[in-house]
């Protein structure tokens, strides 16, 4: 699990969460929301792939950097190689944001040794939970595309075991 296949990187983006931010397009999702607005993530062959190192090279080149972000495709389609990732930036002050089209309710239950949810999980700060509905989209919303999509304290959520939502104007 030492490579991640991924669509495209975007430096110093300020969209994909707080503050200025690495993200990572991981490529492959099986959500495959209508209106996406990223349809060339869908498919698992698609894409390249890369070793960790490439991420983070880029990562440490980049001081300015308040975190990193793992979008899609879906993140936790790969969440063992990107949970390895978080692992070796750790000594750095960057925050990880992970964007899933699963519920946080679906990753707890259905973690297991294989899959590394939980992993990827336990190494988020900062997760934006639910399929993307176009019925529900709004480009006023922060950090998110549709309504029901929520942001989520991922270490506050897994300490009490409860969903702990952050307000996005706090951010």
């Amino acid at each position: 699990m030492n490579e991640i296949r991924y669509a495209g990187t975007a430096n110093d983006s300020i969209v994909d969460g707080p503050g200025l931010r690495f993200c990572i397009f991981t490529q492959g999702c099986p959500h495959r929301c209508p209106g996406c607005h990223n349809p060339q993530t869908h498919d698992f062959n698609g894409g390249k792939t890369a070793d960790l190192s490439f991420f983070t090279e880029k990562i440490r080149k980049n001081p300015l950097l308040d975190g990193v972000t793992f979008s899609g495709g879906e993140p936790f389609c790969q969440a063992k190689a990107l949970a390895a990732l978080a692992r070796e930036l750790k000594d750095t002050d960057l925050n990880i944001v992970t964007y899933t089209g699963y519920t946080y309710e679906y990753l707890t239950e259905n973690a297991d040794e294989s899959n590394g949810f939980m992993e990827l999980l336990e190494c988020t700060d900062i997760l934006v939970d639910g399929p993307f509905i176009q019925e529900l989209r709004s480009i006023e919303l922060k950090f998110r595309g549709s309504s029901n999509q929520r942001i989520i304290d991922c270490r506050k959520s897994l300490e009490t075991g409860a969903v702990a939502e952050i307000d996005p104007d706090t951010l």
